[in-house]
């Protein structure tokens, strides 16, 4: 794995705007937003495998709808190879470049040629495929929209590739199928193999086997851990699920309610979690040998509200280790140990 960041976000902010009615205007009521990310930074390295774990609500999506120039960002950097995809999806142009920078093509352009080097594996393989295309044609669409191939064989050779690497082997035993004739784990594989097919060099992985049978989570994910050795794809994968990042992820990045708390190695916050939020997730994780089980730590309540965020730490109001200071001042990042930081003020 190269130390290079092949991604870089900075600051991220994405605020999406509450409904203002009538009766809010004769009130005069300022305008709300939702604060689905507020403020995130990170890199991923190329080759690398990060986790962004948390709750429903937590942002995780968000971030990477907004690094794929899905939806646009309040403010702040997405650094994708060096180019800011914020400025991207805002219509702003880089000045200057050489006639291959992509700084110079227009907007549309501009995603389309990120969308050549990165792609999203989404969470439900039932809603995300078109009933009516068989296989192959949902396989190849991604090569007809770029103009990738000039013809029918090499747009044979590439789908046979995409889907043979995916796990769906001999692939004209499935090209020809529609996808309700398939299982749930091959669906999502046709997913993953319709990401492929392009040869990207990110994959944004979006809770990609939480719609799975348990029996099958671990094919999947052991699939794209040998995507990742094979052809040397960078992974972002969006988790609620602690075990299922701590088995094959190389860092983990915890998020609550918009903010990332706590970040580093995943075999070390796994085994030594800092904040009280990533002590809580890890401590109803489950575990092989029930000897090893931790203290279970409940959290009360819900999440507070995205458009009331409480002040001073955000996670104070269902935090058990709590103090008056939490009230008041939102904590920063301490660094615990090399790589590894969390954001308490009781560190």
């Amino acid at each position: 794995m190269s130390n290079q960041a092949i991604l870089q976000i900075k600051t991220l902010y994405k605020h999406f705007p509450v409904a203002h009615t009538v009766k809010d205007r004769l009130a005069r009521r300022p305008h709300q937003v939702v604060h689905a990310v507020d403020g995130v930074s990170f890199d991923v390295a190329r080759g690398e495998i990060l986790a962004l774990v948390g709750e429903s609500g937590s942002g995780k999506t968000t971030v990477g709808m907004n690094i794929l120039g899905l939806q646009v960002p309040t403010r702040g950097q997405i650094l994708f190879d060096g180019h800011n995809i914020a400025d991207w999806a805002k219509g702003r142009l880089r000045p200057d470049g050489s006639p291959e920078d992509l700084g110079k093509l227009s907007r549309r352009r501009q995603i389309m040629a990120l969308h050549r080097r990165a792609q999203m594996v989404f969470q439900d393989p039932y809603e995300s495929l078109n009933p009516r295309q068989r296989i192959f044609d949902i396989v190849a669409e991604p090569l007809e929209i770029h103009g990738l191939v000039s013809n029918r064989e090499e747009k044979q050779a590439r789908v046979r590739a995409a889907l043979e690497d995916s796990g769906l082997v001999p692939a004209d035993h499935f090209w020809n199928r529609y996808p309700d004739e398939l299982s749930g784990g091959q669906r999502q594989r046709v997913v993953i193999a319709g990401a492929l097919v392009l040869e990207p060099e990110l994959l944004i992985a979006d809770e990609p086997v939480s719609m799975l049978d348990v029996s099958i989570r671990a094919e999947i994910l052991t699939l794209l851990q040998n995507l990742r050795l094979a052809h040397g794809i960078t992974i972002l994968y969006t988790t609620h699920d602690l075990a299922t990042a701590g088995y094959f992820t190389d860092r983990m990045a915890v998020m609550y309610l918009g903010r990332i708390v706590e970040i580093g190695p995943t075999i070390e916050v796994l085994k030594a979690p800092c904040h009280p939020y990533t002590q809580a997730l890890v401590s109803v994780a489950p575990v092989p040998n029930p000897r090893k089980r931790r203290k279970r730590m409940i959290l009360q309540g819900e999440v507070p509200n995205p458009i009331q965020v409480p002040p001073g730490c955000r996670f104070h109001p269902r935090c058990p280790l709590a103090e008056e200071r939490c009230k008041q001042s939102d904590p920063p990042f301490v660094e615990v140990t090399q790589n590894h930081k969390a954001a308490c003020l009781l560190l």
